[in-house]
């Protein structure tokens, strides 16, 4: 058992990304449970923005992971690991949408000026309600599902996630100067008095851990395992 004591680098969850990959490439891949845990939450909602659906973005993550395995020597590092693993993701995503014949729903209206609107909801939430910190989430949460596509996925990852506009680029194969368009058009739909009153809870939005962050590696280790096991047989 590593002691207490060791130095923050020498203790696994002190590992960069690219020492992690390096080991698990030389053998060690028993080690990619520690991507796997690092990136759930990041995955999880960047696909959960795309799928709009819990089942399925889980569904894109382990297929996201799969296949990042898979591909691992592909790596060159010219940008981060963080980010090419979620480009994997967004490309996974994506592709599940196109397959169901659902590409027309993430287009919306415009306005005269070019402006996107977010299409209104039918009820509004109870007035004290809405000042509790887990109706604010479920709020942000709605509303950033409601966005066009091209805002919701940069507004995850820059706002909720903080990646830095080089990462999402890199991300999404979009320049840094669309990157900061889309994140001020986004941030202009969702409103500012919107993101003023939920403060602190967006970091809460989307959670994934627990027996939901178990059960997808648990999966992608199984899937691993067999396709290791089908290669030597």
């Amino acid at each position: 058992m590593a002691s207490a004591n060791m130095p923050a680098d020498a203790r696994p969850e002190g590992w960069t990304d690219e020492h992690v990959v390096k080991r698990v490439l030389a053998g060690e891949s028993s080690l990619y449970e520690i991507i796997m845990r690092r990136y759930n939450q990041r995955l999880y909602r960047v696909a959960r923005a795309i799928v709009r659906d819990d089942t399925e973005a889980e569904d894109v993550m382990q297929e996201a992971y799969v296949r990042a395995y898979q591909h691992l020597r592909q790596f060159e590092g010219r940008s981060p690991f963080s980010a090419w693993l979620t480009r994997i993701a967004v490309h996974e995503a994506l592709a599940r949408v196109r397959q169901r014949d659902k590409i027309d729903q993430l287009d919306r209206p415009e306005t005269d000026d070019g402006e996107f609107v977010v299409e209104p909801k039918a009820s509004v939430p109870d007035p004290e309600a809405a000042t509790s910190r887990e109706e604010m989430r479920r709020i942000l949460e709605e509303m950033l599902l409601r966005l066009p596509q091209q805002y919701r996925i940069v507004l995850m990852l820059r706002d909720i996630e903080e990646m830095t506009t080089f990462e999402t680029a890199r991300a999404l194969e979009i320049s840094e100067e669309n990157v900061k368009v889309r994140l001020h058009r986004g941030r202009t739909i969702l409103r500012r008095e919107l993101a003023h009153r939920v403060g602190a809870s967006a970091k809460h939005a989307f959670p994934f851990m627990g027996e939901r962050c178990d059960r997808v590696v648990r999966n992608v280790l199984q899937s691993l395992a067999s396709a290791e096991s089908a290669s030597i047989a």
